[in-house]
């Protein structure tokens, strides 16, 4: 027997094999069915839907034994004659009028089908994919047939087929649809795995990994298969994209250098890496797909700051009239509330949002046919992908991707029409996109509402009410583009800064104190940097100097904060530094020894009260005074120099008139690291400041520092504690951070320990990637299960 003909024989038996899995496994599933639904009349419920249970169940006990000889038997006859795919109602009707094409009763069909199917393959994936190449191999075949066993698409119809011969209704699916759903992806899976598991003992393919998606610390070959990326980010994304699915290899050219990563934060040369990585892939497929991004991202960069403004050439490629009318169409679609009936109780969004995702993926097809070119085929096909993982992400509670899901076709629009949307991470709609998930991942999934938020038990809390007003103002001016993304976004992140400093009863206390140590450490250092000019020419003695720079100007800073620039305390708090200073120069006349000697009790008791307001601990106050008790005595011995009177007069002058000295508004004052100060004194009930620990910063690190956004969560392990934390607070120059913990309690970070927290891991972000990045990647791995799907 020649090899080819060996192959062959060991196909046939492979498919004989998943015929009887299938079978034998559709006999088991009864059972199990039989089962759920007798638990379903044990549960209690409302008298209405009790009923309708009853009269389900009662109609499976009827037909539930001919669905089962149905599918059976479709699955023999499908074996042996195969399938006849009938031309869908779309493909007839008139190309003039593609509204027409979407009627509810071909929606329902594609929506009942769609969630059988994907709810099969999301357990089955990666052995469908071992399978799916090993017949290729053995039957010499470029894809498996469209209409082939093996695909489960093709096993939902046949399923959902019998279940309408046999009586059962659309209702009675609907009743049992979880227990199916979940029978079926258990059955489908176990039937992929026994035919892998056959196919290894005849030695076909043995180096396929039949559980590919198991994480492993380091690849065998050693070598990443993504170029720049790690194994482990190989791994945690579901590992690498083959080359048996017949998409190209990324090769070496998609590597950014080194070089132009080197002020870059880990995060955004990794979504930059995705991209690239799909543009080659997808390219591959739909050449004209790369060139118009390539394009478009050439023109986006080009473009620079223009934040508001419509970037030149991106919407050249424009919407083909029929492409635009079908989007229009589908939208309207989407936004009437589906499963609400009037009058009827509010549907629970679990249940809505599974609607929504599924009329996503039914418009998916009516879209493509009303699309012109392969690389719009291509763009549909991406962003449903997208959504769909999105829509999927468990940790946004439903209630929020209820909103989401309503982006998809927005999104769509500018990502047909704007070729930079997979090209670039900074498009407006992808950042919109991921500022409100990465703020929705700690709301309770199960009641919709933020942990400790605003909303109380009064209604939707202020941020998921923010998010629904975001998505309606999409909605209302789809024509726009980029715009109305940069528009909303803008708003969205002013609207966080006075959600967590005013609305959050979780973290609005925490960003107050956060302030207000801002505030006072701006200040000081600002009062530092003043006095240091003002004494730069000036002989004061070295340690009433220290004091005065490290000391008496928190002092100052703090009694401002507290009192007023111009209040009487604050007066005397510099007029307490005047005097100091006089107290601390030559003093050669008995005279001026005498009038030292007169003013030095309440003078010291000035200096204390002041320190005790800082917060100074009474020992360090005991040890400041001796320094200063050291200085005042070196000025009666005449060892120190000095100071004319013409130029104290002059100091006391400027300590008056302070205020007008310092930068306004902070726009000429940058905080260099060097002037950063312990903030260890600020530590309160209510907060917590981060003073040890980590490890020293990378510039990467200190660039992923600064990006963090407000919203974001991460996991904090600091003070043998190891919490969800949220970031609520950036400071005016981005030098600290407040993250604040579900009760409440606040984490202050300065900029460089931040960083250094990031690097040695002990701080880390609740998302590996943003949720269009990680969308994006999870795109690219059913694309290497499917890559035809781009195109059908």
């Amino acid at each position: 027997m020649t090899v080819v003909a060996r192959n062959k024989a060991i196909a046939a038996q492979a498919r004989r094999i998943y015929i009887e899995a299938l079978v034998n496994g559709v006999v088991a599933l009864g059972r199990a069915i039989n089962e759920a639904a007798a638990k379903l009349l044990l549960q209690s419920a409302e008298y209405a839907v009790m009923v309708a249970r009853r009269d389900g169940v009662q109609a499976w006990n009827r037909h539930g034994p001919a669905w089962q000889a149905g599918v059976i038997s479709g699955i023999r006859h499908a074996a042996v004659y195969g399938i006849v795919e009938v031309s869908k109602p779309a493909e007839t009707a008139n190309a003039a009028s593609p509204l027409s094409l979407v009627d509810d009763d071909t929606i329902e069909r594609e929506i009942t089908a769609s969630r059988l199917s994907l709810a099969m393959m999301d357990k089955a994936t990666w052995e469908f994919t071992d399978l799916r190449t090993r017949m290729q191999i053995l039957e010499l075949q470029d894809e498996l047939a469209a209409q082939d066993l093996f695909r489960a698409n093709v096993v939902a119809k046949l399923v959902l087929d019998a279940w309408t011969r046999s009586g059962l209704s659309n209702s009675d699916w609907q009743m049992l649809r979880a227990e199916l759903h979940q029978e079926f992806a258990q059955l489908l899976g176990e039937a992929y795995h026994e035919v892998n598991a056959w196919l290894l003992t005849q030695s076909v393919m043995p180096e396929v990994d039949l559980r590919p998606f198991i994480r492993r610390a380091t690849q065998a070959a050693g070598t990443p298969a993504y170029p720049g990326m790690s194994a482990e980010d190989q791994m945690r994304s579901g590992g690498p994209i083959r080359g048996s699915s017949g998409l190209p290899m990324a090769s070496a050219s998609t590597v950014v250098h080194p070089a132009a990563l080197a002020a870059r934060s880990p995060i955004s040369s990794q979504a930059e890496e995705v991209l690239q990585l799909l543009q080659r892939i997808v390219g591959g497929q739909v050449p004209a797909f790369a060139a118009t991004r390539l394009e478009g991202r050439a023109t986006a960069m080009s473009a620079g700051a223009t934040a508001l403004a419509p970037i030149p050439g991106a919407a050249a490629t424009g919407l083909a009239p029929r492409l635009s009318s079908a989007i229009k169409h589908a939208q309207e679609a989407l936004q009437r509330a589906p499963l609400q009936s009037p009058g009827a109780p509010e549907v629970p969004a679990p249940q809505v949002l599974e609607e929504l995702q599924t009329r996503n993926q039914a418009f998916k097809q009516v879209l493509k046919q009303a699309a012109e070119t392969p690389a719009e085929r291509a763009t549909i096909e991406l962003v449903a992908m997208m959504f769909q993982s999105i829509l999927m992400e468990e940790h946004i509670p439903a209630t929020v991707r209820v909103w989401f899901a309503r982006l998809q076709m927005p999104v769509l629009r500018v990502a047909v029409s704007e070729p930079d949307f997979f090209a670039t991470t900074d498009h407006p709609a992808r950042q919109l996109i991921d500022r409100m998930g990465s703020c929705v991942m700690g709301f309770s999934a199960g009641s919709g509402s933020s942990s400790g938020g605003g909303g109380g038990s009064s209604g939707p809390d202020p941020l998921e009410r923010e998010i629904k007003r975001v998505v309606q103002v999409v909605e209302a001016y789809p024509d726009t583009g980029r715009r109305v993304f940069q528009t909303v976004l803008t708003e969205f992140e002013k609207f966080l800064d006075n959600y967590f400093e005013n609305e959050n009863q979780t973290t609005r206390h925490g960003v107050s104190l956060a302030q207000q140590v801002e505030q006072r450490e701006t200040l000081a250092i600002q009062y530092t940097i003043e006095l240091r000019k003002m004494l730069s020419a000036v002989p004061v003695q070295d340690g009433v100097r220290e004091f005065l720079f490290h000391i008496w100007a928190d002092v100052l800073a703090v009694t401002a904060v507290r009192a007023g620039a111009q209040s009487e305390q604050t007066r005397q708090m510099k007029r307490a530094a005047a005097d100091l200073i006089w107290s601390a120069s030559a003093k050669v006349s008995r005279e001026e020894r005498a009038e030292v000697i007169r003013r030095l009790p309440p003078l010291l008791k000035t200096l204390r009260d002041g320190m005790s307001q800082a917060g100074m601990a009474i020992e360090r106050q005991d040890e400041q005074v001796r320094t200063l008790n050291n200085a005042l005595a070196a000025a009666f011995t005449a060892k120190s120099a000095q100071i004319p009177r013409e130029r104290l007069e002059e100091l006391m002058d400027q300590l008056e008139t302070f205020e007008a000295m310092l930068p306004e508004g902070g726009d000429d004052f940058d905080i260099d690291q060097t002037m950063v100060r312990d903030l260890s004194g600020h530590e309160s009930e209510g907060m917590e400041v981060v003073a040890e620990g980590g490890s020293d910063p990378s510039p990467a690190m200190l660039a992923w520092a600064k990006e963090l956004q407000v919203g974001g969560w991460y996991m904090l392990d600091y003070r043998n504690r190891n919490e969800a934390v949220q970031l609520a607070w950036r400071g005016t120059r981005r030098q600290m951070a407040l993250f604040v913990t579900t009760s409440g309690r606040g984490v202050l970070f300065q900029l460089s320990r931040m960083a250094g927290f990031l690097q040695a891991g002990l701080l880390l972000p609740a998302q590996d990637e943003s949720l269009t990045v990680k969308a994006t990647r999870n795109a690219l791995a059913k694309l290497d299960v499917d890559p035809s799907r781009l195109l059908n």
